[in-house]
């Protein structure tokens, strides 16, 4: 395992590029709406992250099980988990969720974040599944301090979820970031404190709960990218990359931009 401490420097330049992915989630926010094909999000996506002198990470990123991504972003509705690819037949409606996780590569680093989105009026129960991921991720990020272990964050996040009964997704984990998308340590959504590498000042890393409405089981498409439940039931998916600090870790991507246009919904 190689895992590289960030400098201020480049901590900043990482906040650049998470800040643009939380700017792409709020632009996408005005377009979230019944009748939209995740199809045209995408390419909503792609042109507003190339207009703002960034290259959408997820496009082209290879698949140890087949093919490269084909688009700019993933789109998960309902009962898939992550990795939903864009496509012109999914039509959102009505009652809907879709997560959108976009990822960009600015100035030589990465930004990588995840919200899960209502489409018009959603049902309680889904609304409280989202709630709770949400709230979910954040107690995972207030544990990512240094002295502390990567299984705080994990314990953390599965303790939240598994007190409502929710089911958390174990064979997908979140993950360090900086100059390449995907670096080393993993970081799983479910664990022990005081497990797991000592967390240190420098750190970064993408943190992002995949939780389920009901049983945890999943199942991959015949695309070889989309993941759903086994059951049937919906998903949800939040996702922050952070640094790790003495004290407090610094969130580096941003909800603000979609909470502006949402509110407060759960």
């Amino acid at each position: 395992m190689k895992i590289y401490l960030k400098t201020e420097d480049e901590i900043e330049l990482m906040r650049q590029a998470n800040q643009l992915v939380g700017k792409t989630l709020g632009e996408l926010a005005k377009h979230i709406k019944p009748g939209i094909t995740t199809l045209q999000l995408d390419k909503i996506a792609d042109e507003f992250i190339r207009d703002n002198g960034a290259i959408p990470t997820f496009k082209g990123f290879p698949n140890p099980y087949g093919g490269p991504f084909p688009a700019s972003i993933c789109t998960s509705v309902n009962d898939v988990v992550v990795h939903g690819v864009p496509n012109a037949e999914t039509v959102l409606k009505e009652g809907d969720i879709i997560s959108i996780d976009c990822g960009t590569l600015l100035n030589g680093f990465n930004g990588d974040s995840c919200y899960t989105f209502c489409v018009g009026e959603v049902s309680d129960e889904v609304k409280q599944l989202l709630k709770t991921t949400k709230e979910s991720l954040y107690k995972g990020i207030e544990s990512a301090v240094a002295g502390k272990h990567l299984g705080d964050i994990s314990a953390a996040v599965q303790e939240h979820c598994e007190a409502q009964k929710y089911g958390i997704v174990r064979e997908l984990t979140g993950h360090g970031i900086g100059r390449e998308m995907h670096e080393d340590p993993q970081v799983p959504n479910y664990g022990r404190r005081g497990n797991g590498i000592m967390l240190k000042a420098g750190m970064c890393l993408a943190i992002e709960p995949m939780v389920t409405m009901g049983n945890r089981a999943i199942w991959m498409d015949a695309d070889r990218w989309t993941i759903r439940t086994r059951d049937g039931k919906p998903a949800a998916h939040f996702e922050h990359t952070i640094a790790v600090r003495k004290g407090q870790a610094e969130i580096l991507s941003s909800f603000e931009e979609v909470e502006k246009l949402e509110g407060k919904l759960y």
